[in-house]
C-alpha cells in the first residue's frame, strides 16, 4: 500500500494540549442502535447517565480542560431520553454542543428541537460496516452517499447547523475514498467536514502479550479484538495518498503527532477551498496558524467546528490572506484571474484523516498527542477510545513484546 510522503516540519503542529484543547468528548450513554465493525465501545443497555452525572462530567471538563466544543457521543446520544437537556446545558456553559450520531434516530422534529436547545453541529458516522438494516443494508460507501445526502439536506433545510461526516476506513473500503471526497465536494456548500478514521483492532498475530498491571490478559478477552487477520496499519499518509487520486495537490496544513512517534500524523487536517464545481486549492500551514492563534486571541479557546456562515467566507479570506499563506496565494490566483468567478460564493471544507493507536516494536503504544477526544472517567481525563480497558481492568492495558 503506497503512502504519501510529507515532512512534518513543514506542517503546522496544532497548538492543542491536554488542558487547552479545541474539543472534549462527553458520553452520556453507551447504548447504540447499530453495531459498527471495530467499534471500541461496548453496547450497553440501561447505560444512560443521569443528567446530574452528565453535569458533573461537564464540570470536570471546565475545571481541567479549556475547550471550544463538547462532542456529545456514546453509544448514540440521540437515544438518551434527556438529550435536549444535555445539549441545552452545554450551550448554557458557553460551549458548542456537537452531536456525534449514526443518524438512525434523527427525525426532522427532533432536529428542530435540538436546534432550539442550542445544538451547534452534527457529526454523522456513516459507513458500510455498521450493520444497517432496511434499504441501507449491504450498501457500499458510494451507495451510502445517498444516506449522507439525506442527513446533509435535513440540516441544510433547518439551517445554521454545522454538518460533518466520519467513516472508518478499512482495507477493502479505502478504494471508495475518492468517490466520497467527490460527493463532499459537490456538497461543499452544506457539508463542512469529512473525517476518515483508520481501522484498528487487536488481531491474532500481533507480537505482544497484554497486561493489566501485573495481570496477563488474553488478547481475545480485549473488547476490541478480531479473530481475523486484518490490516491494522492504515495510516493518515495512506489515506492522503488515496485522496490525491481525486486532487493531486491534496496537502495537510495542520496535524497532531503521536505520543511515541513524534513525526507521525495522528490527526491530519486538510482545508480545501472551492465552489460546487471546482476546488481552487488547499490552505497552507500559515492559514491554520492564523486561524488558531487569532481565534485563541479573541476567545481564549482553539477553534473546533466552524459555523456554516464562517465556512462560506472563502472569497473574503483569500482577499486578505493571499500574501501570508502559500496555499491561499495559489487558490486566490486561480480564483480571481477569471472575472466570471468574482461573484461566486467560495466555501471552505475541512478533510481530516485520523490514525488511531500505533505500536512500536518495543510495545510502545503511540496515541494521539493532545488528543481532542478525551473524556471523563472517575473524575479524570482519559482516552475515550480505550475506555473499555478502564471499565474492565481499572487501568490501561500494556503491550509487551513476546519472548
Amino acid at each position: 500500500m503506497q503512502a504519501a510522503v510529507v515532512d512534518h516540519t513543514e506542517v503546522y503542529r496544532l497548538p492543542w494540549s491536554l488542558t487547552d484543547n479545541a474539543i472534549s468528548w462527553l458520553e452520556p450513554t453507551a447504548l447504540c442502535n447499530l453495531y459498527c465493525d471495530g467499534c471500541y465501545r461496548m453496547n450497553e443497555k440501561d447505560s444512560h447517565k443521569s443528567l446530574d452525572v452528565v453535569k458533573q462530567e461537564l464540570d470536570t471538563f471546565q475545571k481541567l480542560r479549556n475547550s471550544d466544543c463538547i462532542s456529545i457521543a456514546g453509544g448514540d446520544p440521540l437515544l438518551h431520553p434527556q438529550i435536549l437537556d444535555i445539549v441545552a446545558d452545554v450551550k448554557r456553559r458557553g460551549l458548542k454542543p456537537i452531536v456525534n450520531t449514526n443518524g438512525k434516530a434523527l427525525t426532522m422534529e427532533l432536529l428542530k428541537d435540538l436546534k432550539k436547545a442550542g445544538v451547534y453541529g452534527f457529526t454523522f458516522h456513516v459507513d458500510s460496516k455498521q450493520g444497517r438494516d432496511g434499504k441501507w443494508a449491504g450498501k457500499t460507501e458510494i451507495e451510502l452517499n445517498a444516506l449522507r445526502q439525506e442527513y446533509a439536506d435535513m440540516l441544510a433545510k433547518v439551517g445554521g447547523i454545522s454538518c460533518s461526516f466520519n467513516s472508518t476506513v478499512y482495507e477493502d473500503t479505502m478504494q471508495y475514498m475518492p468517490d466520497m471526497l467527490n460527493w463532499a465536494h459537490r456538497n461543499i456548500d452544506i457539508v463542512h467536514t469529512m473525517v476518515f478514521i483508520a481501522y484498528r483492532e487487536v488481531i491474532p498475530d500481533m507480537p505482544f502479550d497484554w497486561y493489566a498491571g501485573g495481570q496477563k490478559v488474553d488478547w481475545d478477552k480485549i473488547w476490541y479484538h478480531t479473530d481475523r487477520k486484518r490490516d491494522i496499519n492504515i495510516s493518515a499518509l495512506h489515506m492522503l495518498q488515496k485522496a490525491r487520486e481525486t486532487h493531486p495537490e491534496f496537502m495537510p496544513c495542520g496535524y497532531l503527532n503521536g505520543t511515541e512517534i513524534p513525526d507521525s500524523f495522528k490527526w491530519m487536517l486538510n482545508v480545501r477551498v472551492g465552489t460546487k464545481e471546482k476546488i481552487f486549492g488547499f490552505m497552507g500551514p500559515k492559514f491554520i496558524e492564523l486561524v488558531m492563534t487569532g481565534y485563541h486571541w479573541f476567545t481564549g479557546k482553539y477553534l473546533s467546528y466552524a459555523s456554516p456562515k464562517e465556512t462560506r467566507i472563502g472569497r473574503t479570506a483569500l482577499m486578505f490572506l493571499w500574501m501570508l499563506d502559500k496555499g491561499a496565494r495559489k487558490a486566490a490566483g486561480r480564483f480571481f484571474t477569471n472575472p466570471l468567478n468574482w461573484f461566486k460564493r467560495l466555501h471552505f471544507q475541512t478533510v481530516m484523516f485520523i490514525q488511531p493507536v500505533d505500536f512500536t516494536k518495543h510495545g510502545g503504544q503511540s496515541m494521539c498527542d493532545s488528543c481532542p477526544d478525551i473524556t471523563v472517567w472517575n473524575g479524570q481525563l482519559v482516552w475515550s477510545c480505550r475506555l473499555e480497558e478502564l471499565k474492565k481492568y481499572n487501568t490501561f492495558l500494556k503491550s509487551v513484546p513476546k519472548d
